[in-house]
């Protein structure tokens, strides 16, 4: 699988770092700096752009990802280059947003949204009700 990853922090080189033994990963920042959260054993291709730049993203041959990932530390650089990748063909779009609200509009307009803030909450809200259960 070619996976397109946008956002080289500590969440997409963890990611990048991950999948590049068995996928072809191609991970974009705007930062050249950034690449080295990459481990010396990652396998894939570093590519300095804007991830709201379509040329940037052609450039990048984002069109031939069967699936991109969005991670910058920005909701709206994620969702616009979110759809920007969908508009150029990529089939799996997956962008990480903060704010809850924005999540589920993005979410129902097709982009898979994954919300630290919604999962993080919930994790919070399990261990608790386990420990008054006494699990």
């Amino acid at each position: 699988m070619r996976v397109f990853i946008l956002g080289c922090g500590r969440v997409g080189a963890r990611a990048a770092a991950a999948l590049s033994p068995t996928h072809r990963v191609t991970i974009m920042d705007s930062r050249e700096a950034s690449f080295d959260r990459l481990p010396a054993s990652f396998s894939g291709s570093t590519f300095v752009g804007n991830g709201i730049d379509e040329d940037d993203l052609r450039a990048a041959n984002v069109g031939d990802a069967d699936a991109f990932i969005a991670v910058t530390n920005g909701d709206n650089r994620n969702l616009m280059s979110a759809q920007i990748a969908r508009e150029l063909g990529v089939r799996q779009v997956i962008a990480r947003v903060y704010d809850p609200v924005r999540c589920q509009i993005f979410a129902e307009s097709g982009v898979t949204t994954i919300s630290p803030t919604v999962t993080g909450a919930q994790a919070l809200f399990d261990l608790v009700v386990a420990e008054d259960r006494g699990d």
